[in-house]
C-alpha cells in the first residue's frame, strides 16, 4: 500500500471531506438532542400528562434512554456494511433515517387524541434515531481520519465531533427562539413540532453535500489488498473481537465520563433548573446555548492540542477535570443566577471537549482499516448504552429520592475514575500512520492463512 500517495490524494480533497463530515453530524445530533431537549421540557406534559411533573419528566427520559438501546445494534449493522461496502454509503442510509424519524415525531398525535399509542409511537421512533446515530458517528470520523495525515489528524478528526454541540446549539437555539415567541400554551399545543419538522430541510441540505464527497482513499486501497490476497475474510466483527477486544474495553471505558457529564450537563440541567432551581425554560435553555457555541470553538483546539502532547494527556485533563467540576455544578446552578448558571454549563463543557476532541483520531487509530469502522462503533456505541441512555434518568431518579445534587456528583465522579483508569491501560496513539497498521494487519493475516495451509487435516 503506497501511504504517501494516498495521503497526497487525500490531503487535496480534506476540506471538503471535513465540511460534509461536519454539516452531516451536526444535522444529526440536531435531530437527535432536539429530542432530548423536548423530553426535559415538552414531552412529559404531551406524551405523560397525567403524571406529577418530575415523574412525567422520568417517563420521557425513559423513552429517551431507549434510544440507546438502539444505538449498538445500529453500530453492528452500520460497522459491518461499513467495512465491506465502504464509509460514505452508510452515511447517506443513517442520514435519511434520522432525519426522517425526526420529521415523523413533529407529526405525532399526542396522548389526549389516541391515549397511549402515542408514546409508544413516539418510542418507536426513538429507536429508529438511536440506530441512525449509531451508525453516524464512527462513519463520519473515520472518514476524516482516513482522508487526513497522522501530523494534524487529531485537528481534522475533531471537526466532525464539533458536530455535536453545533447540533445541540441548534436544537437548543430553535426551542428557545419558539418558547420566546410563544406563549406556554401554544407551545406545548402546536410549537414544538416546528423543530422537528424542520428536520426534512435540513436533511436535504446534508445530502447535497455528502453525496459529493469522495469514498476514503485508505478504504479502498485496504479493499482493494483484500481481494488481491484471494482468501476468504472473516466478518469485521469477529476479527475486532478476535484481535482488538482491549482496544474495544479502552473505548468504552474512555466513553463513560464523557457520555454521562455531558448528558447530565446539557440534558438533565434543563430539568434541574426549571424544577429545582425555579429558572425559567429559556434561561435553561439559553444557558446550554451559550455553552455549546464556546465548546464548537474550543474541540478543534483541543483536537489540535492532542496533535503536540498526545491524545491520553488531554483526555485525562478532561476526565479529571470533569470529575472535580461535578461537584461545584449543581452549587452554582442552586444559586439562582443566569451567570452562574452559565458559567457551571461552560466550564463542565471545557472538560468535556478536552475528552471529546481527541476521541476521534484516538479512537481510529486504534484499528485497521477493514475492522475500523466495526471496531471504533462498537466501543464507542455500546458505552453509551451504560453511560448516555441512563444518564438523565439515574440523575431524575436520584434527585426524586434524596432531594440533593450530591448523589448526582459523586455518580459522575465515579465515571470519571473509570474513564481514567482505562486511558491509563490504553496506548498513546499520537502519530500512528493508518496505512502501516493496515500493513502490519494485511502480514498477521497472511501468517494466520500460512499457517492454516500447513497444519494437517484432523480427522
Amino acid at each position: 500500500m503506497n501511504g504517501s500517495a494516498s495521503g497526497t490524494a487525500a490531503r487535496s480533497s480534506l476540506p471538503r471531506v471535513v465540511a460534509a463530515s461536519l454539516i452531516g453530524t451536526t444535522i444529526e445530533w440536531y435531530d437527535y438532542f432536539l429530542y432530548g431537549t423536548a423530553a426535559a421540557l415538552v414531552f412529559g406534559k404531551v406524551f405523560f400528562p397525567h403524571s406529577d411533573p418530575l415523574t412525567g419528566t422520568l417517563l420521557s427520559f425513559l423513552t429517551y434512554a431507549i434510544g440507546f438501546a438502539a444505538r449498538p445494534v445500529g453500530a453492528l449493522v452500520f460497522g459491518h456494511f461499513g467495512d465491506r461496502v465502504g464509509r460514505k454509503r452508510l452515511l447517506v442510509v443513517s442520514l435519511l433515517l434520522m432525519g426522517g424519524s425526526t420529521t415523523a415525531i413533529g407529526l405525532l398525535p399526542t396522548y389526549d387524541s389516541v391515549g397511549v399509542t402515542a408514546p409508544v409511537l413516539l418510542t418507536a421512533l426513538r429507536l429508529v434515531q438511536g440506530f441512525a446515530l449509531g451508525g453516524e458517528w464512527g462513519g463520519a470520523v473515520l472518514l476524516v481520519s482516513e482522508h487526513g495525515d497522522q501530523r494534524r489528524r487529531g485537528f481534522w478528526a475533531s471537526w466532525p465531533q464539533g458536530g455535536a454541540p453545533a447540533g445541540n446549539l441548534l436544537a437548543a437555539g430553535v426551542l428557545s427562539l419558539m418558547t420566546s415567541l410563544q406563549s406556554d400554551a401554544a407551545f406545548l399545543s402546536w410549537g414544538w413540532r416546528v423543530p422537528f419538522l424542520l428536520s426534512a430541510v435540513l436533511v436535504g441540505v446534508g445530502m447535497w453535500i455528502r453525496l459529493a464527497v469522495d469514498e476514503s482513499p485508505l478504504f479502498k486501497a485496504a479493499l482493494a489488498a483484500q481481494r488481491n490476497r484471494a482468501t476468504v475474510e472473516q466478518p469485521p466483527l469477529v476479527s475486532v473481537l478476535k484481535h482488538h477486544w482491549r482496544e474495544v474495553l479502552v473505548a468504552m471505558g474512555a466513553r463513560m465520563a464523557e457520555n454521562i457529564s455531558y448528558y447530565v450537563m446539557t440534558t438533565f440541567v434543563l430539568t434541574y433548573a426549571v424544577t429545582h432551581a425555579h429558572f425559567g425554560k429559556q434561561s435553561a435553555l439559553n444557558a446550554v446555548l451559550i455553552a455549546s457555541a464556546v465548546q464548537f470553538a474550543l474541540i478543534p483546539l483541543f483536537g489540535a492540542l492532542s496533535d503536540r502532547v498526545g491524545r491520553k494527556p488531554v483526555y485525562l485533563v478532561g476526565a479529571v477535570g470533569v470529575g472535580i467540576w461535578a461537584f461545584v455544578f449543581f452549587g452554582m446552578v442552586d444559586t439562582r443566577s443566569f451567570g452562574s448558571l452559565v458559567l457551571a454549563v461552560t466550564v463542565g463543557l471545557v472538560f468535556h471537549s478536552a475528552m471529546y476532541a481527541p476521541q476521534a483520531a484516538f479512537f481510529s487509530e486504534l484499528f485497521a482499516t477493514r475492522m475500523r469502522y466495526s471496531g471504533a462503533s462498537i466501543g464507542a456505541q455500546f458505552a453509551s448504552v451504560a453511560a448516555g441512555a441512563p444518564a438523565p434518568l439515574i440523575a431524575t431518579a436520584l434527585l426524586k429520592d434524596y432531594g440533593s445534587s450530591t448523589p448526582i456528583s459523586v455518580y459522575v465522579a465515579i465515571a470519571a475514575a473509570v474513564t481514567v483508569l482505562a486511558v491509563l491501560c490504553g496506548r498513546e496513539t499520537r502519530g500512528r500512520d493508518l496505512a502501516e497498521i493496515d500493513e502490519q494487519a494485511g502480514q498477521e493475516a497472511q501468517s494466520a492463512d500460512a499457517d492454516t495451509v500447513g497444519k494437517p487435516a484432523v480427522a
